[in-house]
């Protein structure tokens, strides 16, 4: 009888644990106060028991869709949205467990990446380099926006692809927007403004990180070119791996010299910046989250690879194109930020920038310039950066085709004895007239030699020279560091610095 009854309880709690484990399961994702995009299929998955029928009822629709699961477990639908507006609506998601998402909004939705420019918060947290932005006690008093929605995925880092993410959908309120990116908010605010539609924004960004870390194994291995970061990653690794077996060997030592006492302790462990090696963010922080359908990406990101630009010209569009591979919907709007003035950095990331935004398809750069800090690596307003990123977005992706969402950009030049005319796009109505002398203009002769230029505008083309120069080749605008141009189009929009020459190892040193 005993044995009967110890059976029995066997079989209740192994049938309560199969149960618990055929309940349906959702991604972080897919929850409560979401924003789904307008007018499109998009994807809703989990996972459930292998085989298990799934019934799912969207609040803006009659008819529920039913599904069954995959034999291991995970589902996968794709559900038609409409026109987005302020309705609220609710998802039933029922299997042998039923989950109902609530607050549900149909709009804008976004993926805003990068590194520590994009995961700069609004807000100020004492003791750390997360300053605020500017007037930033007033920006989050006034962010009471109830449809924007926030989400930002935790970091984290993964040697292997996972599944999902944690973190959770907010409502936009100066309670959670203190936290969030304040680029991504200035850019959604501004959407929502000009659009009058709800706007989802998924930030999934991490403070000093390559982009190679956002990029997949398999496309750095698939590269050659790409190699050497690899090869860098394995020297990287084996040199910490010698330092910790050097801390172990060094921590027994001095555990016996001190009788195991551990409080008498004092080596340090050595630390591992782990978010620096190649694909580990792509694996746990881009690769779960490419199931959610969304209108497009903002990225800010460069400064890490500065010191390797020129491999940044072929690895940064590579990466996007991934990125778009994986999505599966097609080449979507990819807008990104051109890396602000710094000491510590150089003109070469801004030219591969400036080159990736005429490479890559449905791109787009804003230009900081007018922006920077030369001693702050992360400049407060972010607003400026916002709104540009959002003018983009109005003009190429909204239907705005009449905006002008982009600074001077150079195109050619014309050489006529010691002048040099450069040509522009991206000026319908001019240059900014300014009583102020043009800056940060140098020329040079086939010697090399850069001097600092006259420049005068001509309609709409720049007339550059220099008494020192009598057979011009090569000009630069605001090529170095910390450039303070004011060459600016009619509508306020900074030029992009650039230069006419491809000349490697030249002097950077500008003669007066």
């Amino acid at each position: 009888m005993i044995y009967l009854k110890k059976l029995l309880l066997i079989f209740i709690v192994l049938g309560f644990k199969l149960t618990v484990l055929a309940q349906v399961k959702l991604p972080a994702l897919v929850g409560d106060n979401m924003v789904l995009q307008q007018n499109l299929k998009v994807n809703l998955w989990g996972w459930a028991s292998p085989n298990e029928k799934i019934k799912i009822q969207l609040g803006w629709q009659n008819n529920p869709v039913e599904i069954t699961a995959n034999t291991d477990g995970t589902w996968k639908t794709a559900v038609d949205t409409p026109t987005g507006s302020e309705k609220q609506y609710d998802i039933t998601i029922e299997a042998s467990n039923k989950i109902i998402l609530k607050n549900i909004l149909i709009g804008e939705v976004w993926i805003c990446s990068g590194q520590s420019n994009m995961y700069f918060p609004v807000g100020k947290e004492e003791g750390t380099w997360k300053t605020g932005v500017k007037n930033y006690e007033e920006e989050i008093q006034n962010a009471n926006f109830s449809s924007i929605r926030l989400f930002t995925v935790q970091t984290k880092v993964s040697q292997k692809p996972l599944e999902d993410v944690a973190g959770n959908w907010n409502v936009c309120s100066p309670s959670t927007i203190k936290s969030f990116s304040a680029v991504a908010y200035f850019f959604g605010r501004d959407l929502y403004q000009n659009l009058k539609v709800p706007i989802g924004l998924i930030s999934t960004s991490w403070g000093g990180t390559k982009a190679e870390a956002w990029t997949s194994q398999a496309v750095l291995e698939g590269n050659p070119d790409f190699l050497p970061i690899l090869e860098q990653d394995a020297k990287n690794e084996k040199l910490f791996q010698e330092k910790l077996e050097t801390y172990y060997a060094d921590l027994k030592k001095e555990r016996l010299a001190n009788n195991n006492d551990v409080s008498k302790t004092q080596l340090k462990k050595p630390k591992k910046e782990e978010n620096k090696t190649s694909y580990v963010l792509y694996n746990a922080m881009l690769h779960p989250i490419v199931n959610y359908t969304m209108k497009g990406v903002i990225w800010y990101q460069g400064e890490s690879n500065a010191e390797s630009a020129f491999l940044y010209r072929s690895l940064f569009p590579a990466m996007v194109k991934s990125w778009r591979n994986e999505w599966n919907q097609g080449d979507f709007p990819f807008y990104f930020v051109q890396i602000a003035p710094h000491k510590g950095q150089n003109p070469d990331i801004r030219e591969a920038q400036l080159m990736a935004s005429k490479t890559i398809p449905n791109s787009g750069m804003v230009v900081t310039t007018d922006v920077g800090n030369a001693t702050n690596i992360h400049p407060i307003d972010k607003q400026t950066v916002g709104y540009r990123l959002a003018l983009i977005a109005k003009a190429k992706t909204y239907g705005e085709s009449k905006l002008v969402y982009s600074g001077p950009t150079y195109n050619h030049l014309e050489i006529k004895k010691q002048q040099v005319k450069l040509f522009f796009d991206d000026v319908p109505n001019g240059f900014k007239k300014s009583n102020e002398d043009l800056k940060e203009f140098q020329i040079a002769g086939n010697d090399k030699v850069f001097y600092s230029a006259t420049a005068k505008i001509d309609k709409k083309a720049i007339i550059v020279s220099s008494p020192n120069v009598k057979e011009p080749v090569a000009v630069r605008f605001a090529w170095k560091a910390v450039p303070e141009p004011n060459l600016f189009n009619a509508e306020n929009l900074p030029a992009s610095p650039f230069r006419t020459d491809d000349w490697v190892n030249v002097s950077n040193e500008i003669q007066k």
